[in-house]
């Protein structure tokens, strides 16, 4: 599959990231790519994972599956409770209306459909990064 073109904001490293996903091959692809950035990537692949990693990681990206083994993400993000800081993304394969609807309630601020190509994480990189600039200027 080709690169698609990189904005340049998506390039600023700098990025702390935390990647929580299940499934093993989305997780590394996804891990390898936003390291090939310049971002800074720590992963887990379940919600009692993500409970003990996200509090200490001071993240500044959170990307989430919402089907996990051992729970849901929407259940994860209420008891995580990031950081106004922190650009929380829904990565799923629920795709409903309610689904978005429910994501966005809890906390994401993005709700991405599987399958999610580059253009799609490069968009919420973009994203991330202005809304960090948002908190870097107060």
């Amino acid at each position: 599959m080709p690169r698609p073109p990189v904005d340049p904001a998506t390039r600023l490293p700098g990025l702390r990231v935390v990647v929580v996903e299940n499934h093993e091959d989305t997780l590394l692809y996804l891990t390898r790519y936003l390291r090939s950035l310049g971002h800074q990537v720590q992963s887990a692949t379940s919600v009692q994972e993500a409970l003990e990693l996200v509090p200490g990681s001071d993240c500044q990206v959170l990307i989430s599956d919402i089907g996990l083994p051992d729970g849901d993400g929407w259940e994860m993000i209420c008891q995580i409770n990031p950081a106004r800081h922190v650009y929380a993304v829904a990565f799923s394969g629920y795709c409903s209306r309610e689904d978005q609807e429910r994501s966005f309630a809890v906390g994401y601020h993005r709700h991405l459909t599987k399958p999610v190509t580059l253009d799609h994480i490069n968009e919420v990189l973009a994203a991330a990064r202005a809304h960090q600039n948002t908190f870097a200027s107060e």
